[in-house]
Order: C-alpha cells, then structure tokens, then sequence
C-alpha cells in the first residue's frame, strides 16, 4: 500500500483524533478489514489529507482511531482500526479485538477488501461475522486504480454484503460514490457547525513503553488502546473521553518519541507528526516517566517539545508501585539534577497497573491549566515590578544598568510578559524576573514567556 497523497478529494475534516465513537451524537462508520487491504490510505482520502498512518507494510494501525469527518454537509466520526484476523494470537488477536469493539460501537462498518488479491479465506470469515450481526455494511473494494480491475469486483458480491463499491483510495477513484452509498445508509448527522468549549484537552505523552497506554486504559476502565510489553504498540494518537476528579477531559494516547521528527524514518516518521500535532492540539501535556528507570535524554527531549509548544504541563512519575526506598531517594536526586528546567511541573506518583493515585492527576492538571489562563492587571503588576527591581536591579552591562520602565502581559495560553527597558537585559536576570513572577503569582505547571523591548532613546 502506498503512502496516500493529499489533494483531489471532496470530503473534509475537522481535528483528527476525536473521542469514543458515538460522542457529539455524529453517526459511526468503523472501517474495518484484514491487515494491509489500504483502510488507512481510504480514511486519509475520505479526510482529505494525511491523517491516518501510512506505511507498505501490514499492522501500521493498532489502535481504534477516530476522526471527525464531512461530506456532503453532514458530518460523521469515521474510526480507522487495524487489520481484523478473527483466528489471530497474540499481539495481533488484542488489535482485532479493538477492531471488533468499533464494530460492536458503530452506526455502519465500512468493510475493505483487497481488489487486486480479491476474497482471501479471512476476508471470508470477516464477512460471515459481519453478516450475523445487526450493523449495516458497506463494502469498498480498495485498490482498483484503473478501469480494467473493476470487471473483478463483481465477483465480490458472493461476500453477501451487497453492493462492492470499487475505489482507489490513493487516487480518490469511485470514493465520492462508496461516500454517497455510507450517507444513504447512515442515520441522520447533526448539521455541521463549529463548536465551542467542551472538555479540556489532554496529551498523554512520553517515550516508549513507559506505560501511556496503560494509563489511558486504566482512565477508561476499558481496553481503549493496545497494550503489549514491545515498544512501540502505539502509532496512531487514540482520543478517549475520561471521567476523572468529577470532571470530563479529553485524553490523547500518543506514540512513544524515540527522537527528533527529522531524526526519525517510515512509520515512526509520521507517528512522530501525530504526535507532535497532538501537543500542538492539546491545552495540557501529561508526560510520563518511568520512575523504575533512570532518566534520559528522551525524556528531557519530550518535555523540552511541550515546553517550546507553550503547554501547561503535568509530570507523571509511572510504576511508582515497582520502587524501593534505594530507587526514590536515586529518582529525586535525578529529578532534581536533569529536571531542573521544569522544576515548576507539578509532579504525580502513580501506577498505571494498579491504579495507585491517578485520581491525584485531576487536581494537578486543574492547577497547571489555571496557571496557564492566569491573567495579572497591569497596574498590579507593574507596581510588583516596580518593587522587584528596587530590591534586585539589573546588572550594568556595558558600564551603564539599564532601567525597566514597566511591564505588561500580552498574552496567556501561556502567560507571555514584556520587559520595557532603556537596555538590554541579561538572561540570568530575565530568569530572575521569571522566578519571581512564579512565587509571587503562583505559576504553577505553565511555562513563562518574557521578551524584553529596548526603547529607543528619541533624538532632540
């Protein structure tokens, strides 16, 4: 399967990634079908654009995945999921499992099959499946790039699911008629509006196999993500709605960072993207550590990603369960030393498996959210300021201290101050400035912008 292109479709999208199937009452359509087939290369051009994982190998996609989708005017959440093997073992039978859970949550299931290999005997299976149950199918015939494949999908119709609509998901051929097909069967979707507000939106991030899944399992109280003890299960970001601390947030599980997007290669390559347009989407980042493992480069890289995106931000220490006195006191020298850039994070000892302390994330997620919408008048904080650098001036640079005139704050989501001054100001004393604006306004859990902008002097 080749990667999907971006242009040449009529349907549209909203941000990927949305949550369980069936929220905002938008109807379902679960794409479903054997590994490799081209499910995620037709819900890329059912969007419009590269969202989905792409990759010329089978088992990309593990996870059920869900995505806001327009078409026509009405809109629907199309869930990609992966390949559905109903005699697979191991880490294979829990990816068909979600694919069975989205069957079992959908509206309709889009079922693909491989135009150009035509009905394998687990093609076969999957249809006597879906024929048993009370789901209506649609069936798409992917990979029919031409003209001349098409007399072969007829014989698909002894599949027993009607009519096979044949598409090319890499071309975009036959898909505004398979979409017409979906809408005729689908129930009524709400008209297309933008919506406003809704549940504050989480990243749940970290490098891999440091428990994210897991975690985002446990807040559901179901198997929303695939969990297996190798690196790397996840690709896709999976959204899920999460009842925690008597409120409803939105949780984004992502892909693990293994290293810099340019760094990175194939499916680790746009799984790395995901990743990063899901800290871009978010309002807060829950990074998770392993606290039975020594800190690394890794996670000092993934914090660094939420800080420079200006996230509020949440320090999960994972498998606290596993750790012995030895291990905390060697853990809070490590925080202490390779942390310290972030020593404002609000921290939370949990375990993903137990369950221990996760209730505690709602708080500290509240607090680091509260910080990062926090906005100070400009007459209170310039009287502050006007204390502050009475008791500290800046250092003269040049022989000459530069003075600050006065301050304001030209932003929040995060909090983002300017410094006017007759000069420059070193780095040391804007770090100053920041530290002071933490302890005397409580910034907790949000990073802190300050510029500087030098008057210049007016000419006679």
């Amino acid at each position: 399967m080749s990667e999907d292109t971006d242009a040449g479709t009529e349907a549209g999208t909203d941000d990927a990634g949305t949550d369980d199937p069936g929220t905002a009452n938008a109807p379902v359509v679960a794409v479903v079908g054997r590994p490799n087939v081209g499910k995620s290369t037709l819900v890329n051009r059912i969007l419009g654009r590269r969202e989905a994982v792409v990759q010329d190998v089978p088992g990309v996609t593990r996870d059920r995945v869900a995505y806001d989708a327009l078409w026509n005017g009405r809109r629907f959440t199309l869930v990609d999921t992966g390949g559905w093997e109903p005699d697979a073992q191991g880490l294979q039978a829990m990816v068909s499992q979600q694919a069975e859970r989205a069957v079992a949550t959908a509206d309709l299931v889009l079922f693909v099959v491989d135009g150009r290999t035509g009905a394998t005997d687990t093609d076969l299976r999957v249809a006597r499946i879906l024929r048993r149950g009370s789901v209506p199918v649609v069936l798409a015939v992917t990979k029919v790039d031409d003209e001349r494949l098409e007399p072969d999908t007829a014989e698909l119709w002894s599949l027993g699911l009607g009519e096979p609509f044949a598409v090319s998901g890499l071309h975009g051929r036959g898909s505004g008629d398979l979409l017409d097909a979906v809408l005729d069967t689908l129930p009524d979707a709400p008209p297309d509006a933008d919506v406003e507000g809704g549940p504050r939106r989480v990243a749940l991030i970290g490098r891999p196999n440091v428990g994210k899944s897991s975690l985002l399992n446990k807040l559901t109280g179901e198997s929303r993500s695939v969990v297996d003890s190798v690196a790397g299960t996840t690709i896709d970001p999976v959204d899920s709605l999460v009842d925690l601390g008597g409120e409803t947030w939105r949780f984004v599980d992502t892909a693990g960072l293994r290293r810099r997007v340019h760094q990175a290669s194939g499916m680790e390559y746009y799984a790395s993207l995901r990743t990063a347009a899901a800290i871009e989407a978010a309002e807060v980042a829950v990074v998770l550590l392993d606290a039975a493992d020594k800190l690394s480069e890794q996670d000092q890289r993934v914090i660094a990603e939420v800080v420079d995106a200006g996230r509020a931000l949440v320090l999960a220490l994972n498998k606290w369960d596993l750790l012995d006195e030895d291990r905390r006191e060697q853990l809070e020298r490590e925080i202490s030393r390779d942390l310290a850039r972030v020593a404002w994070a609000p921290r939370v000892n949990i375990s993903a498996r137990t369950g221990r302390a996760v209730d505690r994330l709602a708080p500290a997620l509240r607090t680091s959210l509260e910080s990062w919408d926090r906005r100070i008048p400009t007459g209170r904080l310039n009287s502050w300021l006007s204390d502050v650098v009475a008791q500290t001036p800046p250092p003269p640079r040049g022989g000459k201290a530069p003075r600050v005139l006065f301050a304001t704050q030209a932003d929040t989501r995060p909090p983002r101050f300017v410094l006017f001054t007759t000069g420059f100001l070193e780095a040391g004393y804007r770090r100053f400035v920041e530290r002071r604006l933490r302890e005397d306004f409580d910034f907790t859990g949000t990073p802190i912008e300050i510029s500087v902008r030098v008057r210049e002097k007016r000419s006679k």
